[in-house]
């Protein structure tokens, strides 16, 4: 049931002005932000070949923290009949009623056109109308076409999550190469098993909120299987990264043992599923913070690498 203007949460709506401003902060999923951010400021460090201009990689990092967020309560304002049903989202600010639907986009469409502007004034237009893509894309295509419709939903969605790299890139240089376009990649290809392990944990919720996620139409061995193959792929372009930037030998080494203890958890799950092992005894959320951790180290990995590099020479 979606939440209107006049629904009122449990409880009741936010009672201080700093329980306001909390509830606007979570309506923009500071989690997720992070997560960009992880991605968007070693592409700065290999764009620059060492430390980025700082004033541009401040810029960069505030605006881009802007339009993330602006995509993300744009995203809890379409999803907020979604979010009420589900219970890992049903304590978001709009399921809970402490923010209003007018509230929300207002809010954030404001953050949409300051970052967009924000971009194009302190940076460059090639890195603002990549933000402004992210933003569009994510809405448009991920959240009102794909989301609802197709099991590939977070396949092809996942591009908006994939823009901080070349936006990072692009702040740096004022223009785009194949380097960013190999760590795109690696981003593109880890979002799927990334996200259907947290789905499997949440198949349930998915399956009620009437969200065509791949566990929700699929067998676990079949969500598994594809898990398996997406984890090959990421791995593949991450050491493709290599000759492509022309790391040093640190990167793809870093590169290579992230992806052996990737492959190695993926593979574990399958086999436990092959084995009939099912449900909850898959452990998939173990999965689903390993990649997190790879993707962290795996891009902390392209941060020092030119350090290295300018250390070396």
């Amino acid at each position: 049931m979606a939440v209107t203007d006049q629904a009122r949460p449990r409880g009741g709506g936010p009672n201080s002005f700093g329980a306001y401003v909390r509830s606007y902060v979570a309506l923009s999923k500071p989690r997720v932000i992070e997560l960009l951010l992880i991605t968007t400021i070693p592409v700065m460090f290999l764009a620059a070949g060492g430390v980025p201009p700082l004033l541009t990689a401040v810029a960069t990092l505030i605006f881009g923290t802007l339009s993330a967020a602006s995509a993300n309560a744009i995203n809890c304002y379409i999803d907020r009949d979604i979010d009420a049903e589900m219970r890992r989202t049903r304590r978001r600010p709009m399921a809970m009623a402490q923010v209003t639907p007018r509230g929300a986009l207002f809010y954030g469409v404001f953050l949409g056109i300051l970052s967009t502007l924000g971009f194009a004034a302190t940076v460059n237009l090639l890195a603002a109308g990549l933000s402004l893509f992210a933003i569009l894309f994510y809405l448009f295509v991920y959240s009102l076409l794909l989301k609802r419709r197709t099991a590939q939903n977070v396949v092809w969605g996942g591009i908006a999550g994939c823009m901080p790299v070349l936006i990072g890139w692009a702040a740096i240089t004022g223009e785009l190469a194949l380097a960013p376009f190999v760590l795109f990649l690696v981003v593109f290809f880890w979002t799927p098993p990334h996200t259907w392990a947290l789905a499997m944990r949440y198949k349930e919720d998915y399956a009620a909120a009437k969200v065509p996620m791949l566990p929700v139409v699929a067998t676990e061995k079949r969500v598994l299987v594809e898990c398996v193959i997406y984890s090959w792929v990421t791995v593949a372009c991450s050491v493709a990264l290599w000759p492509v930037a022309n790391t040093t030998v640190f990167y793809p080494v870093v590169a290579a043992a992230l992806g052996v203890i990737l492959l190695w958890q993926a593979h574990r799950l399958l086999a436990q599923a092959r084995r009939g092992v099912t449900g909850p005894q898959l452990r998939t959320m173990g999965f689903f913070h390993l990649s997190n951790a790879y993707l962290a180290l795996l891009f902390t990995a392209v941060t020092i690498d030119p350090l290295l590099a300018g250390w070396m020479r």
